[in-house]
């Protein structure tokens, strides 16, 4: 073959495989509270192996922050741009011993991240390479001469603490056995923000000549070693390290399936390979800067849940049981405070494949802790966050038209769950009262009851879709709790007590949060709370306010009054006026002016948050990315529209910020955003057409997006 022509279709074929992976930019959110992290993953991937900057403390939640350049090490699991502290298994820190005090610093110049790899320089002038497969961690280590050494710390982990000097540990009970020079498993069970215990099997491709086990401190249970390594091959050293929530046996058939050689680039082609079947689902006609921060959205999403079943379907689940999962699939990480807003409805369009498998996870749950989960980690539930929002996922999911579980038992889970009380669930009081009295509750008084009120309409609608009427006149009656607490005088939400009485002093802009400001309101204030029932009961609200009119104008003042300050701990993050998109509450308040008198200004707003609080830098992401609900709302943004209730199965139409956009859908088909003859840099009303049909309600279906077709905006004249 001419040698030029072989050239060209190299070039070809490493063209059209690079595609969209290319527009990640693993760094953004990880300067500032974004709390994401550069190391690799697979798409809902059981191991994170990334660098750790500091074990502890709210601004290194995920292990990491961009600015520092001291590295303690690198684990092997975390958390995506979340608030608390978890995870970070198994810390390995490579070591030139002639330059040991320089072992924990690094050259900021030489970090490479990239989907499926990340890499750095140490200042000892040991080089680190990362990637992975879905439970398999890969290390590869360059030294600057044929010896080494390798600190493997099992105590190590992503505290959920936030002072230095605290004593608390991590791992309360370990086994661990050195089984031969190259290969070290065990379990170590750990108490953090959940118990949970797990497996590993850390094995390296050459064997090191001594270990030194590390003296413990009196609140430490699992060791530490330092690993000896003379004569390494090339001066590289190979390590992996497979996880189970099962056994040591199951860590090493994870282990055998998915890495049974040595070969680190063919882990990281596979790794990408694997991105690029999500990250190719959507593309766009943008600017490259617009696409870096698009596509990194859509990776962060779908960093999440984590499949933590092993090879053969096995998991332990939150009864501490080992069972088998159906398709092989058992999800946690599972943020379902922040997720069922946006990130879960996204999901059913982008990897539709998955949602069977998650909602007959939480459904299994039920089954063992008795209510549906509010927050898992690692198959356990944290608790965090209010209300019982796995109820409008299951929902959505059967709105939508998934049937991979049984509905009957999914209505019972859902009733249960809303009637027999459980942590921040007390339903004798919420019923006996119509809302939860702030005298009654140590906070979040209206919080809770706003959101249980949603949960009590989807209730209300699955029983409506599987035929049980009694269920759905009860629910529908609890959905309207909510105006047992408002206040006609101030016109908002407010805490009331159990004799009736209203909470004083009463100040909308104070927010509120259990952790350092408690009060009624959960991470926000009582304007921010204000829009919760809107997810529902849109009519609902603006009866309660006099009409449209005064609809209007209340959303004009929401986004026209000032805030007392910017707190980011109590969820005030990236504000305009009183919406904080830094948190999720407001997420869906923007697209409420498509029911309101101005259409035209929540356009105008969902382009300042797109072009405030949206970079493709390190801190272009403003506020907790909490699991991808962040980036679910700027993809939805960007394609122009978002699921105001999350559950009805219908989007509220916004303002694309894009040329085009294109979603591959299943049975191939695709469904196209168009902007033809509208201006995304200009704030108009303007019409919609779907397949050539004008679009005369601001909303379109999700049966609509995936039956596929055009959806094409224009300008109005």
């Amino acid at each position: 073959m001419n040698i030029k022509i072989l050239f060209l279709l190299l070039c070809l074929k490493t063209v059209s495989f690079a595609q969209n992976a290319r527009y990640v930019n693993v760094f953004i959110g990880t300067d500032g509270t974004g709390h994401t992290f550069p190391g690799p993953s697979m798409p809902f991937g059981m191991v994170q192996p990334g660098p750790d900057n500091k074990s502890y403390g709210w601004s290194h939640t995920s292990g990491y922050q961009y600015k520092d350049t001291h590295i303690i090490g690198f684990s092997i699991t975390r958390l995506s741009g979340t608030g608390i502290s978890e995870m970070g298994d198994i810390l390995l820190l490579p070591i030139n011993p002639k330059k040991e005090k320089q072992k924990n610093c690094y050259y900021k110049n030489t970090e490479i991240g990239k989907v499926g790899y990340y890499a750095l320089k140490k200042k000892d002038d040991v080089k680190v390479e990362l990637t992975c497969s879905n439970r398999v961690a890969f290390h590869q280590y360059h030294f600057p001469e044929n010896e080494g050494q390798v600190l493997v710390d099992l105590q190590h982990g992503l505290r959920f603490i936030f002072d230095e000097n605290d004593p608390k540990g991590l791992v309360i009970e370990s086994e661990v056995k050195i089984e031969n020079n190259t290969t070290i498993s065990g379990y170590c069970s750990t108490q953090n923000w959940v118990n949970r215990k797990y497996f590993f099997v850390l094995t390296f491709d050459q064997a090191f000549t001594k270990y030194n086990k590390l003296d413990q401190k009196e609140n430490e249970k699992a060791p530490k070693y330092v690993l000896d390594f003379l004569l390494l091959k090339n001066k590289h050293l190979k390590v992996k390290i497979a996880l189970s929530s099962v056994s040591v046996q199951g860590a090493q058939r994870n282990l055998n399936a998915e890495i049974p050689h040595w070969d680190f680039e063919n882990v990281y082609q596979n790794n990408l390979k694997s991105w690029e079947k999500y990250l190719n689902k959507i593309n766009i006609v943008a600017p490259n800067n617009q696409k870096e921060i698009f596509y990194t959205s859509l990776y962060h999403l779908l960093l999440q849940p984590s499949n933590i079943a092993d090879v053969d379907g096995k998991y332990r689940g939150v009864d501490d049981r080992i069972s088998m999962a159906a398709n092989l699939e058992y999800y946690s990480t599972l943020s379902i405070w922040d997720i069922f807003r946006g990130a879960f409805p996204l999901l059913q369009i982008v990897a539709p494949e998955k949602i069977n498998g998650i909602v007959q996870t939480m459904l299994i749950h039920y089954q063992a802790q008795g209510f549906l989960p509010i927050w898992t980690v690692w198959g356990q539930d944290n608790y965090c966050m209010i209300g019982n929002h796995a109820i409008p996922m299951i929902l959505s999911a059967y709105q939508n038209g998934f049937r991979g579980f049984d509905a009957q038992e999914a209505l019972k889970a859902m009733v249960v769950t809303s009637t027999k009380s459980h942590i921040h669930s007390n339903w004798e009081l919420y019923n006996q009262y119509g809302y939860y009295p702030f005298d009654k509750l140590d906070n979040e008084s209206v919080s809770r009851t706003l959101e249980s009120g949603y949960d009590d309409w989807c209730v209300a609608e699955m029983a409506k879709k599987t035929g049980n009427k009694e269920i759905e006149k009860i629910f529908t009656n609890r959905s309207y709790y909510y105006r047992n607490i408002y206040d006609k005088v101030t016109t908002f939400f407010r805490g009331k007590d159990s004799q009736g009485n209203w909470r004083t002093p009463f100040n909308p802009l104070m927010a509120t949060s259990p952790m350092n400001n408690p009060g009624d309101y959960t991470e926000a204030n009582a304007w921010q709370y204000f829009w919760t029932p809107t997810q529902y009961d849109i009519d609902g609200v603006t009866e309660l306010l006099g009409g449209k009119n005064n609809f209007t104008q209340k959303l004009n003042d929401f986004f026209n009054t000032k805030a007392i300050q910017a707190d980011k701990f109590l969820g005030q993050e990236a504000l305009i006026g009183q919406y904080a998109h830094g948190n999720e509450p407001s997420h869906h308040i923007i697209y409420l002016y498509a029911f309101s008198n101005e259409p035209q200004k929540g356009q105008y707003y969902i382009h300042q948050v797109i072009n405030e609080f949206n970079h493709n830098t390190p801190d272009g992401m403003i506020g907790n990315d909490d699991c991808g609900q962040m980036s679910a709302w700027y993809i939805f943004a960007t394609l122009g529209f978002y699921p105001v209730n999350p559950a009805n199965g219908v989007f509220v139409l916004g303002s694309p910020q894009v040329k085009k956009a294109t979603i591959q859908l299943p049975n191939n088909k695709t469904f196209t955003v168009d902007t033809e003859n509208f201006s995304t840099k200009s704030i108009y009303n303007h019409i919609r057409f779907l397949n050539g049909h004008k679009i005369t309600q601001p909303e379109i279906s999700y049966q609509s997006i995936m039956n596929g077709g055009n959806l094409t905006f224009y300008m109005s004249k």
